[in-house]
């Protein structure tokens, strides 16, 4: 989702749509309390590749705990498992990255380009008061993040930003090294959407960065899945990934997910592996994770800035979000 870095990389992304064998998951809406996983057990590389064809052979199911849950029954800031803005940390080199101009501190990744600042009720802005402003609703157990065009009359208010959206964050709450990560969600469409769910180090630092899944809202059925490390010799960001095509995942739910392992990061659609690449250096810390609905880019590929095409408002909407622990014991038996 930093996507200033990526376009800098010197490890290309491969970005050629690959259509993997999924199906909508409407029916698996709750998490369960365990789960048995299906990875490859071939030699990663540090170049990423696609899972294209995988041998039956190096297939074992490895078992997992779950750790984090929310099902979205509720408000997801009744409860104190989210917050609504980054909350930067230590380790980061300037405190003041997610703002800038046109944005307010950790309301927004001003350098990507991004054309909304995210609000929450008791966000004030430049007034003196909170605003009330709610980009979230919850029903029939489905969080949707609702990106709106700004209001004219808070224009000034909310630092003269085209809109208005929502980000939630574990930063504080929940982190975990190792194990799997996942969302169930529809992936918005519409000229200048960004929607993402992505995993950041708790320490505050940039990179390493997950992107487990982000939309690249002008090419519906277009999903990317990256990760972005540091070379500690040289400090250059490097990144890789892929595109898949999925493409009902505007009007189906599905799952994207990321299996963290000591050697290797996995990626899986519904579950099942389409890429994975060897754990490059620098994942020492426990990451925490991050969803959110960005508004207009100026690098990232099927995502321009705003202009009278962009829909009034656009919701990202998520049945749930799940982490869960390699559970040692029973990988043991």
């Amino acid at each position: 989702m930093i996507d200033r870095w990526a376009k800098a990389a010197l490890v290309a992304i491969g970005l050629s749509a690959v259509s993997p064998p999924v199906a909508a998951q409407d029916e698996l809406h709750d998490a369960p309390r365990s789960l048995s996983l299906q990875v490859t057990t071939d030699p990663s590389m540090i170049a990423c590749r696609r899972l294209e064809s995988v041998n039956p052979a190096s297939l074992v199911f490895l078992p997992l705990r779950r750790t984090f849950n929310d099902d979205f029954d509720e408000h997801p800031l009744s409860h104190g498992r989210w917050v609504p803005h980054y909350a930067g940390g230590a380790a980061w080199p300037e405190a003041r990255y997610w703002g800038g101009d046109g944005s307010d501190f950790k309301r927004k990744t001003s350098a990507n380009g991004e054309q909304q600042i995210y609000v929450d009720p008791r966000y004030a802005g430049r007034a003196g008061a909170a605003l009330g402003l709610d980009p979230f609703t919850v029903k029939d157990g489905v969080l949707s993040i609702i990106a709106s065009r700004t209001p004219p009359e808070l224009k000034p208010v909310l630092f003269n930003n085209e809109y208005i959206s929502g980000i939630l964050t574990t930063q504080g709450t929940f982190a975990q090294k190792h194990g799997y990560f996942e969302i169930r969600a529809k992936v918005p469409v519409g000229h200048a959407v960004w929607p993402a769910f992505w995993m950041l180090a708790d320490d505050g630092g940039w990179p390493p960065e997950v992107d487990v899944l982000e939309g690249r809202g002008e090419r519906p059925g277009d999903l990317v899945m990256t990760t972005h490390w540091r070379i500690p010799s040289t400090q250059k960001i490097q990144s890789c990934g892929f595109d898949f095509a999925v493409g009902d995942a505007s009007n189906a739910f599905h799952n994207y997910g990321v299996l963290w392992e000591e050697d290797r990061l996995i990626y899986f659609i519904d579950r099942k592996p389409v890429s994975d690449i060897k754990v490059p250096i620098g994942f020492d810390d426990p990451m925490y994770m991050i969803v959110n609905l960005a508004i207009g880019s100026k690098f990232f590929p099927g995502v321009s800035p705003v202009d009278a095409e962009s829909p009034p408002s656009v919701a990202f909407e998520i049945d749930r979000i799940s982490a869960y622990q390699i559970d040692i014991e029973r990988a043991r038996r």
